[in-house]
């Protein structure tokens, strides 16, 4: 970017404290040209020097058009960002230019009668649940970053988390209602999306589109306990966990089963583990906890920890070791552990258990975290521990996963596409080529996106 460009961008903004909101220390700009991609080794040494050149963070959906329309003439790539806790790169710039920071935005319009949060994208998923809590409802579906993590950056990035053994991911049971969307064009516009229409942006990265209003279906708040289990084997602790994230008598809204060691990592929670022992970790409704907990000893289990869910602040919380947060643990315990995001069969999951061990042993170590997807099955949906060597190692894994049905969303690719979360139909590529057609919005990560050589970004 020129001094031009960057004169032009921060004129976009207004108001008294608009260069504030022009950012471009060095260090501030390196920090927001980050997120969680150091979660894998591969992407670790792919992004380590990507960086943007300024940070603007605007306040309202104007400011977003004129910067965008700004952006758009002068050719500067534009990275949408949220809070920045995926673990893709999916907010690292690749080409420089603008980090559009949308964490300002961060205002709850209102929480429906019918219990849809309307609400700007940076506000924090934390936020929404306390807020939401208050008034009757909670969130269907959050990830373990909850306090951090923005709804316009998991809409953008993320996919399901706790809440989805019932409620199913983002993309399921109309969780997501409704859009409003701004087009990076000459002219920017203002889209209104709904219903099916959402996909279009849905888990896109930030690729076609900048979310700056959404609508997200809530559902009515229940009061919670949470339950740790320990069972001598990882066969018996993920026979107990299927039948309970399976039977649609339990009020559930996590179930999660480790491979022993992988409780050894949860250093600050050691007192609900048991040395060589598998672990579940189970949220259910408080009038329901007595009856798991005899369910559970019945079939050989040791209750470690039962205790009322108050809300985020809960001690210990132990949605804080669970979906990607596990990985965390593991990372900071031993800095060669690294991940998969994988989909066992509900019925040939055991079999595939046994083909993964007999090839790699301890290099793999199963977590398991149940889910409703959106035909309603419950499946053993699943995050890895992966002891990392070689890329090569790691890509014969996941191909030898894939060989036996194990479905592989690989967490080691910087692009909507290699992340599987690609939707079949090409709606997404067809959105940016409509929406974007310059190629301007987070490039690089769509890659079966070809704009015309005119149309390309400045480098």
């Amino acid at each position: 970017m020129t001094e031009a460009d960057h004169a032009a961008v921060a004129a976009a903004l207004a108001g008294t404290d608009a260069p504030d909101r022009v950012i471009t220390n060095p260090q501030t700009v390196q920090r927001l040209s980050r997120d969680f991609y150091w979660y894998s080794p591969i992407l670790k040494a792919l992004l380590d020097d990507k960086v943007a050149e300024v940070v603007v963070q605007p306040i309202s959906t104007d400011e977003i058009l004129r910067v965008l329309a700004t952006c758009y003439g002068r050719r500067i790539p534009v990275t949408p960002r949220g809070a920045g806790t995926g673990n893709y790169g999916q907010a690292i710039p690749l080409k420089g230019g603008v980090v559009l920071d949308l964490s300002r935005m961060d205002t709850i319009e209102s929480i429906t009668s019918e219990g849809v949060a309307i609400v700007g994208p940076g506000v924090r998923l934390g936020v929404l649940e306390t807020t939401a809590r208050v008034q009757g409802w909670e969130l269907r579906c959050y990830p373990s970053t909850v306090a951090k993590a923005s709804v316009g950056g998991f809409l953008g990035g993320g996919s399901g988390g706790i809440g989805s053994i019932s409620h199913g991911g983002l993309r399921d049971f109309g969780t997501v209602r409704a859009l409003e969307v701004i087009t990076m064009e000459p002219q920017p516009r203002i889209l209104f999306l709904e219903g099916e229409a959402v996909h279009e942006v849905l888990h896109a990265w930030g690729t076609n589109g900048v979310i700056t209003k959404i609508w997200l279906a809530l559902t009515p708040a229940v009061e919670w306990a949470q339950c740790a289990i320990a069972f001598p084997t990882f066969e018996a602790a993920f026979t107990f966990s299927e039948q309970i994230a399976a039977d649609d008598r339990w009020t559930k809204r996590l179930v999660t089963t480790f491979e022993w060691p992988i409780p050894s990592t949860f250093a600050p929670i050691k007192s609900v583990t048991r040395e060589g022992k598998a672990l579940i970790f189970i949220m259910i409704a408080a009038s329901e906890l007595a009856d798991l907990e005899a369910t559970a000893t019945a079939a050989g289990g040791e209750i470690t920890h039962a205790a009322p869910y108050t809300g985020l602040r809960t001690i210990p919380l132990l949605s804080d070791y669970t979906w990607n947060h596990t990985t965390l643990w593991a990372m900071k315990h031993d800095p060669a552990f690294t991940y998969l995001q994988c989909g066992f069969s509900p019925t040939e999951a055991r079999s595939q258990f046994a083909q993964l061990k007999a090839k790699f042993g301890v290099e793999i170590l199963f977590h398991i975290e149940w889910m409703k997807i959106g035909t309603g099955a419950v499946i053993p949906g699943s995050i890895p521990l992966v002891r990392y060597t070689t890329e090569a190692r790691l890509n014969e894994m996941i191909d030898f996963c894939r060989s036996i049905g194990v479905s592989v969303a690989n967490p080691h690719s910087n692009n909507v596409e290699g992340g599987g979360r690609y939707r079949p139909d090409n709606i997404q590529l067809l959105t940016k080529y409509r929406y974007d057609p310059r190629g301007l919005m987070n490039p690089g990560k769509m890659v079966t996106f070809q704009p015309a050589p005119e149309m390309s970004p400045k480098e």
